[in-house]
């Protein structure tokens, strides 16, 4: 059985500790999100206003993971 991702655009609104940060999407809801390992290994800067990519669990509405950084 394969596991339901999609992914949705979002702006962060807070950087938390540990490389979590609190992203509104573009929907409306509030999520939970860690940064992806390729954004950890290369060191990207994820700030508060930035618009990131979300990759979302269809087991975990309120969580997901940042797999993007745009402009």
């Amino acid at each position: 059985m394969k596991k339901q991702i999609s992914r949705q655009q979002g702006r962060v609104l807070e950087a938390l500790p540990s490389t979590h940060f609190r992203v509104k999407l573009d929907d409306g809801r509030e999520v939970l999100a860690h940064l992806a390992g390729k954004l950890r290994i290369y060191r990207i800067k994820v700030l508060p206003g930035d618009k990131v990519t979300v990759e979302m669990s269809s087991y975990d509405e309120k969580r997901g993971r940042i797999v993007y950084r745009g402009k």
